[in-house]
């Protein structure tokens, strides 16, 4: 068959004739490491805010609540809306550069948040960053997606996704070191001069994939670019992404319901002094959620090679299914030291859905439609869990204060057992609906 236009030109790119199945784009190692940096300034950059906290209300006189404007739901909402039609310019454009230029987006109002004198200057400031954040995550998994082949997905994203505890573990430290040393505002500058150095080192250093030159379907290197409309159509015709969605929204809930409160519950429930809370429960946190991420993301890519797609989605119903005793067992230990012993499974358990669900997005996604369908599937991640997760807690907690005291934070985390049960079954569902597309001979998108 004489081949013409885009297929001609990109026939290199074909899986008969391009890279071996088991192999990667080249350069893949290189380019996975500058995203994974990118996406490490992308958490740092978020942290700091919150180690801040004290320094800027001491200086500035700001309230609890606009640190709560700042930095809680509506922050997530902005982030998660803003990341939609930013997904939507990755899908039709090139990458590597919009990466870029929201990662220097974000560091230029990171170092401006250095100059606030006011509220309102950093509002405007932070919500400068959000936008700038919202093109990170959706285009990187795009990118990966194009550099390594679907056996090795999940471990490239489960990597990828461990910028998230080291991010959250570096912006405790450095924030707090700098803030010591130089001043808070001096956090900031180092902050976003560090990012405006890396920004065009992305450019330098990653060439942009043809897009589905990994996938198997000869035509998906060429698919064509889709409107918003037909993603959303697609989105609700399709079960497996629905379900996604869900698992998404239900594991987020439980996983920032649990990591937003835990340390409030160790010192008010545990008595846990606030000396052993940065000493200790930092270094667990960011231990625990990098190990569930690696966990998950291996032992997902493990399942898909053996058992298909569905694997992706066993591997977080069996984490889910796990945490529903770890999490019960661990609130019942009396004691800040057998308590925070207690809650490193569950706390590795809640984190383990991540990775997989990522890589399946990617999986269930078309070539040309990866970043738009990603960005939408981390709103439930974002709205639902982010947003809505600590607030569940929250409310219960001052509900059973009345009647259970200091103890109402544990009694509030008890509430998110069922939430994980329903994750579980959701998963499972999830993992039924793939095999049974497999089966049909639905386990490949169709390219149109």
């Amino acid at each position: 068959m004489r081949l013409s236009g885009p297929v001609r030109r990109n026939r290199a790119m074909l899986p008969s004739e391009g890279p071996p199945p088991a192999g990667a784009a080249p350069k893949s190692g290189l380019a996975l490491a500058m995203l994974f940096l990118v996406g490490l300034l992308n958490f740092v950059d978020r942290q700091i805010l919150s180690v801040l906290v004290e320094p800027i209300r001491q200086d500035l006189m700001f309230s609890d609540l606009q640190f709560g404007l700042l930095t809680g739901l509506t922050f997530s909402l902005f982030y998660s809306l803003a990341a939609v039609p930013i997904a939507v310019a990755a899908d039709r454009s090139h990458r590597v550069r919009l990466i870029a230029t929201c990662c220097g987006l974000w560091s230029l109002f990171t170092a401006a948040c250095g100059l606030a004198g006011s509220f309102l200057h950093l509002a405007i400031a932070r919500f400068g960053v959000g936008i700038g954040e919202a093109g990170g995550t959706a285009p990187s998994l795009s990118l990966l997606s194009d550099l390594f082949p679907p056996a090795r997905r999940a471990w490239a994203i489960g990597l990828f996704s461990l910028n998230g505890p080291l991010g959250v573990f570096l912006g405790t430290s450095l924030a707090a070191w700098a803030a010591a040393e130089f001043g808070w505002r001096w956090v900031f500058f180092i902050m976003g001069a560090v990012g405006l150095i890396v920004a065009p080192l992305l450019l330098l250093l990653v060439r942009e994939p043809v897009r589905g030159s990994m996938d198997s379907d000869p035509l998906a290197a060429t698919a064509e670019r889709l409107r918003f409309r037909q993603t959303l159509e697609r989105l609700k015709a399709d079960p497996a992404l629905r379900w996604t969605m869900v698992v998404c929204g239900l594991g987020a809930f439980v996983s920032y319901g649990m990591l937003n409160w835990l340390p409030a519950y160790l010192m008010r429930s545990e008595a846990m002094p606030l000396a052993a809370m940065g000493k200790w429960f930092a270094v667990a946190a960011g231990g625990t959620l990098g190990l569930g991420m690696w966990l998950g993301g291996t032992l997902a890519a493990r399942q898909a090679e053996q058992a298909g797609r569905g694997g992706y989605a066993v591997v977080p119903g069996a984490a889910s299914v796990l945490l529903v005793p770890a999490l019960s067992v661990a609130l019942l230990l009396d004691g800040w030291t057998a308590s925070l012993a207690g809650l490193l499974v569950p706390m590795t358990l809640c984190t383990m859905y991540i990775a997989p669900m990522l890589a399946l997005t990617q999986e269930l996604a078309r070539p040309a439609e990866r970043a738009t369908v990603s960005a939408l599937v981390m709103l439930a991640f974002n709205i639902v869990g982010l947003g809505f997760g600590p607030l569940f807690v929250g409310a219960v907690s001052d509900m059973v204060q009345p009647a259970f005291g200091d103890d109402s934070i544990g009694v509030a985390l008890f509430g998110l057992v069922p939430v994980a049960a329903c994750g579980a079954l959701a998963s499972f569902r999830l993992a039924y609906i793939l095999r049974r597309d497999m089966d049909s001979g639905q386990s490949q998108p169709a390219y149109a």
